[in-house]
């Protein structure tokens, strides 16, 4: 019996061994490359005096379905599909709201968007919708696809939320080249001009925020 029993132990133990060695023949992944927005400085004016500093509430961002996720949204025609081995570093959407404060941080307006769960006696209130966060192939699918981004903003005041204003802004820039890093500059690009635009506009809307603002195109 003891022979046997040997025999069944050295059996197991190879058969363990083997499939120990299986698993490291399987592939690896290849990890996707991580992007994040670098949005640039509006403008280099002297920042406002701390004392005419408009403070507004932000409502929480309506973001285009199919780009909120951390995958690259790209469209031929009617067809749209995702960056492969490439992604944000996070949901573009929670992105968007980073870079619309940063936006608003490093302008020279008088307006700042108030922080989540600050206590302030915000006049109005701006809400953005992301109707297109993409790269767009109007060129073919080898040519460099343009980035475009439209978004849609509406103030509202905070007292009896009346519509004060609402404008959409586009902004579309071309990539330099069909890659990945110069597609994710021209997010950049197109992001960055957008939001200087939303920046300049609230400011001017927020001025005398008691007042009915006419809807502008």
């Amino acid at each position: 019996m003891k022979p046997l029993q040997s025999t069944r132990w050295i059996a197991i133990a190879a058969t363990s061994l083997g499939l120990a060695g299986c698993v490291t023949l399987f592939p690896k992944t290849v990890p996707a490359q991580l992007y994040r927005f670098q949005v640039a400085a509006p403008n280099t004016a002297p920042a406002p005096d701390p004392g005419a500093v408009i403070s507004i509430s932000r409502a929480p961002t309506s973001f285009a379905r199919g780009a909120e996720s951390d995958q690259i949204l790209t469209a031929t025609g009617d067809q749209v599909a995702y960056i492969s081995g490439a992604r944000w570093v996070a949901p573009a959407a929670s992105l968007f709201d980073e870079a619309e404060s940063q936006a608003f941080d490093q302008s020279a307006s008088r307006v700042r968007l108030a922080r989540r769960g600050e206590l302030v006696n915000a006049p109005v209130n701006l809400r953005l919708d992301v109707g297109a966060f993409e790269a767009r192939y109007l060129d073919g699918p080898t040519a460099p696809p343009t980035v475009v981004v439209r978004i849609r903003a509406i103030i509202t005041r905070t007292a009896d939320r009346k519509v004060l204003a609402v404008r959409n802004f586009e902004s579309l820039k071309p990539a330099s080249d069909n890659r990945v890093g110069p597609i994710v500059a021209g997010f950049d690009a197109a992001l960055s001009d957008a939001l200087d635009q939303i920046v300049s506009w609230t400011d001017a809307q927020a001025q005398s925020p008691t007042a009915s603002v006419p809807n502008q195109p």
